[in-house]
């Protein structure tokens, strides 16, 4: 999966709600300014509803509540970008949260603010990882080819 390094989706990519100054749900946010359903939000960046309201519990996202609808203004799609990228460099939600917050609220840097240390260190717990997955992948190979000398399984020799 790809994730959107802009902010949000480009332009006629949804449809969404332009905002203007007559919208009750605007204040604070540029006029003209294009929100999101939960729907196409969650349509736009493959994740679920669910998901979405996960983050909006955990303190990762905060939409625009117009009563019970949710909108998703460009900086909530910002934060979401983040946090599927977060999720992608194999951070827990805890960091992303702590990544997140480090970072001032911006539309001009998209990107995760990681510092050399936390560079490393993801990269440590990384690298142990895949060496896990691979001793994994080896012993299970190996004993799909030792399970590969009976053709219906070991079972079968001992019933001849």
């Amino acid at each position: 999966m790809v994730l959107p390094r802009l902010a949000g989706p480009p332009a006629g990519l949804f449809k969404g709600k332009p905002m203007d100054e007559k919208n009750s749900f605007s204040e604070g946010l540029a006029p003209h300014h294009e929100v999101l359903s939960i729907g196409d939000m969650a349509r736009i960046y493959g994740v679920t509803l669910r998901a979405l309201r996960f983050y909006e519990d955990r303190g990762l996202l905060q939409p625009i509540r117009e009563g019970s609808v949710r909108l998703y203004d460009a900086r909530a799609r910002q934060r979401l970008s983040l946090i599927l990228k977060g999720k992608k460099l194999g951070f827990t939600l805890a960091e992303i949260r702590e990544l997140i917050s480090n970072q001032a609220d911006t539309l001009a840097d998209p990107d995760l603010a990681l510092g050399e240390e936390q560079i490393e260190q993801q990269l440590d717990l990384l690298q142990r990882q895949r060496d896990e997955l691979e001793r994994a992948i080896s012993e299970l190979q190996e004993r799909r080819r030792q399970l590969g000398h009976f053709p219906d399984g070991p079972d079968a020799a001992h019933m001849g």
